[in-house]
């Protein structure tokens, strides 16, 4: 008898670090796929992005309709009651044993909460990291208690899962599911990737990506306009911009990329460039600018500097390739300098990244097919011994 494994997925990104999980989930003779998309993903102003997930191969077995035409605190704590509604009349009507749900968004925390009341076990990835400038830490944190099995991307953050009472034996590490995709994709040469950007590369290029910091009020405008007007200074360098998520205050941020390039021919925004177009740009640029994950996340492995502006990233493992700055112009415009010093280019060949050289959808599949899952619905508080040496 199969075991159905329900992957959710609700934005651009999370589908890219998703994808090869779900292929190997559909290939396993053990175990049933099945998907459901929420939202960004059904959002015409983020493009509509169910489609890449068909046009990948998958099914869509359910369709949670949840965002509201508004980003404001309001807007967005609305969204999850309907999520919440939604995902329970999915549930019910899939009855699946198992979902997979990744990181620490709204959707996401509808997903399990929903999952919680209606009994069926959930396996959270990337748990156990930190990102202090946005309300995902505390989302994040609050899934790890709400989930069952834990594949986390390094040890500091296995053990951070633990430390939140979790069982040892219940948290694998498997490394960062982003390097699969990167290992795993045949990226676009540069003449066809400028053919479907519909803009030509420089001699020198940045990829940017700047979300709301959703912990700090009003200073992510402030923040954003700092970034543009470092960027602004760079008339020789074109400019790749992707848009913000559907965070509280990004339909703001979205309005000042958009008047940027209006004024800049060196520049272009994308409401989705979906994980094809997003590495192949990565292998091409100079560097990826902003706080998207994804620059300390997948950027080491393909050798690409980032520069990694304020607080919202702050507590993640960085690689050596990840400069860190103040989210003013100076501090921003200094950081760039630094992205095309000769030295710093030079030791990018040979970045580490602290994410793991990749395989984690293998792994993960192969916990999902073998494990147990009748008891896994009751936990126990694990206490951490005196001597954290006994933790592994």
């Amino acid at each position: 008898m199969s075991r159905k494994i329900c992957v959710i997925t609700g934005t651009r990104a999370e589908f890219g670090l998703l994808r090869w999980l779900m292929q190997e989930v559909q290939n396993d003779p053990v175990l049933e796929l099945q998907v459901i998309a929420t939202g960004m993903h059904l959002s015409p102003e983020f493009g509509l992005t169910y489609r890449e997930v068909e046009q990948a191969g998958f099914s869509i077995d359910a369709k949670v309709e949840m965002l509201l035409s508004a980003d404001t605190a309001t807007a967005v704590t609305k969204s999850m009651g309907l999520g919440l509604i939604g995902f329970a009349d999915a549930y019910a009507r899939l009855a699946p044993d198992l979902i997979v749900v990744l990181g620490d968004r709204f959707e996401i925390l509808a997903a399990a909460s929903a999952a919680l009341i209606a009994g069926i076990p959930v396996a959270h990835l990337h748990g156990g990291e930190t990102t202090e400038g946005a309300f995902d830490e505390a989302i994040r944190h609050s899934i790890t208690k709400m989930s069952h099995l834990h594949f986390v991307a390094a040890d500091e953050y296995r053990r951070r899962v633990i430390q939140l009472g979790e069982q040892p034996e219940r948290v694998f590490l498997v490394g960062g599911l982003g390097i699969d995709a990167i290992k795993r994709t045949t990226l676009l040469e540069r003449e066809a990737l400028e053919a479907s950007l519909d803009f030509k590369l420089g001699s020198k290029n940045l990829l940017i990506t700047f979300h709301p910091v959703t912990l700090e009020g009003a200073s992510s405008q402030q923040q954003m306009a700092e970034l543009l007007t470092a960027l602004g200074n760079l008339t020789e360098t074109n400019l790749i911009f992707t848009m913000p998520n559907a965070d509280t205050g990004g339909r703001e941020l979205a309005a000042m990329v958009d008047a940027f390039v209006a004024s800049h021919s060196n520049a272009r925004v994308y409401a989705s460039l979906g994980q094809l177009r997003y590495l192949s740009c990565m292998q091409y640029v100079d560097g990826v600018v902003g706080n998207s994950s994804s620059g300390l996340a997948e950027a080491p492995s393909m050798g690409v500097g980032t520069i990694n502006i304020g607080d919202r990233q702050k507590g993640r493992l960085a690689a050596s390739s990840v400069i860190d700055c103040a989210p003013s112009a100076d501090s921003i415009s200094e950081a760039l300098a630094k992205l095309y010093d000769p030295e710093f280019r030079s030791m990018l060949g040979q970045t580490v990244n602290p994410y793991g050289n990749g395989g984690a959808s293998k792994k993960i599949v192969k916990v999902l097919s073998t494990c147990p899952i009748d008891n896994l619905l009751k936990k126990s508080f694990y206490d951490i011994p005196n001597d954290t040496r006994n933790w592994n």
